[in-house]
């Protein structure tokens, strides 16, 4: 089989961001090949997403859906299915490689809202530097996924979301390279639509480049364990000697004014041994609380909807409890701090199995039903973190609370994918 071409080096010096050689969907193959992110479903959820469909990027990022169903997916033949899936697409011809160092465009649309972002490299070093910025903690588990599984791929094939802070000149150089016809047009199984297109001029391939480097920073918005991983992976080939292009990882940057966070609501069991009039007035202390008539999704920042024995109520957080701090400040470390902690006394939201998370995309009905079914004892609705907030609390170092963000749409997995070195492994 040929070997994937590498891209060249492009600079003396490493930029932020780089133009590589995509690895893609071959013309009119996108639709078989797309698949929703490796994190968004279960394996059995992958199992019947990919049933009939041999091309679908699922073979790659969730293998173990091709071997028997009690398959720990952690385990080495896993990541070797991952390899063989991917040798196999290659050489059908479904997945094919630019011969020229690209940038690519990717738009997404879901209804009536729309984002338009760059597919490129991000430089490995500016991650380790925090000019790529984090706002979440890694679990070493999930960072030693995604290093098997780039090493067994030699390739990044689950994009990191980063967003870019306002840029009048990326925005319109972006805007100008999304022209003509996609080499991608797909619309999934959601509904939400896929748009790719390639930007091959070496002119405006400098202009991106150029622009972004002028940027102080950019900000992971999801995928914090997969650019822990490929710091990892680029630190250990650096020992033998192998650098670009494993010193950058495979991004989606957007405008951080386009992109959409919903919110990330809370479930709890049970009310910590208190009756529902004890719980009203303990709330008092931090909240005031109004009954409603009808499902409350909060309206701004401060504002919380609660369901609790078939009826819903508005919590406002009193405003001399919102602190300066960009981390406390945040409606989930509201509703931790003087609601969940104090009241139910729940406090690690990573391990207590009496408190869960629905994101936003399910509504509110889902947070009714899994009261009423009697499965959960209550449930509250937040207003989404904004991006501004986002990117304040990772332009001071801080660490967001668990399940604080819910970002809608999702890319879809399968669409550009970005080869290492080619000597380190091949396919």
């Amino acid at each position: 089989m040929t070997q994937p071409a590498n891209p060249p080096d492009l600079s003396p010096t490493a930029t932020l961001i780089a133009p590589f050689c995509g690895l893609r969907p071959a013309p009119g193959r996108a639709a078989e090949v797309a698949a929703p992110p490796y994190d968004v479903l279960s394996s059995a959820e992958a199992r019947e997403r990919a049933s009939g469909r041999p091309w679908s990027f699922l073979h790659i990022s969730k293998p173990e859906i091709d071997l028997p169903p009690e398959t720990d997916p952690y385990t080495p033949a896993v990541y070797a299915m991952a390899a063989s899936n991917l040798s196999k697409m290659l050489t059908a011809g479904v997945l094919i490689q630019d011969d020229a160092p690209s940038y690519y465009i990717y738009r997404l649309t879901m209804g009536a809202h729309r984002q338009t972002g760059l597919v490129a490299t991000a430089s490995v070093a500016d991650y380790d530097s925090n000019r790529i910025r984090k706002h979440e903690l890694t679990r070493p588990e999930k960072e030693d996924d995604r290093v098997r599984q780039i090493e067994a791929l030699n390739a990044q094939t689950g994009p990191v979301l980063l967003a870019y802070p306002a840029s009048s000149t990326v925005d319109e150089l972006i805007a100008h390279a999304a022209q003509g016809d996609p080499v991608a047009d797909v619309t999934a199984e959601d509904g939400i639509r896929h748009e790719i297109w390639i930007v091959r001029d070496a002119v405006t391939i400098t202009a991106i480049t150029r622009a972004f480097e002028a940027m102080a920073a950019l900000y992971i918005a999801d995928g914090h364990h997969r650019s822990a991983a490929a710091s990892r992976v680029a630190a250990a080939r650096r020992q033998f000697g192998f650098t670009k292009p494993s010193d950058y990882f495979l991004t989606v940057i957007f405008p951080h004014h386009e992109m959409k966070i919903l919110d990330y609501n809370r479930v709890v069991t049970d009310l910590n041994g208190l009756e529902k009039s004890a719980l009203m007035i303990r709330l008092d202390e931090a909240f005031t609380v109004e009954p409603s008539a009808s499902r409350v999704q909060p309206g701004r920042a401060g504002e919380f909807g609660m369901y609790v024995a078939a009826q819903w109520y508005r919590l406002t957080i009193k405003p001399e409890l919102i602190p300066a701090d960009p981390v406390a400040q945040l409606d989930v470390s509201l509703l931790s701090d003087h609601l969940l902690g104090p009241i139910l006394n729940i406090t690690d939201l990573r391990r207590d199995k009496r408190i869960d998370f629905v994101g936003g995309i399910r509504g509110l009905a889902e947070l009714e039903k899994r009261v009423d079914s009697g499965e959960m004892a209550a449930a509250f609705a937040l207003y989404p973190t904004s991006m501004t907030q986002l990117m304040a609390v990772a332009d001071n170092n801080q660490i967001m609370p668990p399940k604080s963000t819910w970002f809608e749409p999702k890319l879809a997995d399968g669409l550009v994918s970005h080869v290492l070195n080619s000597a380190a492994t091949g396919f």
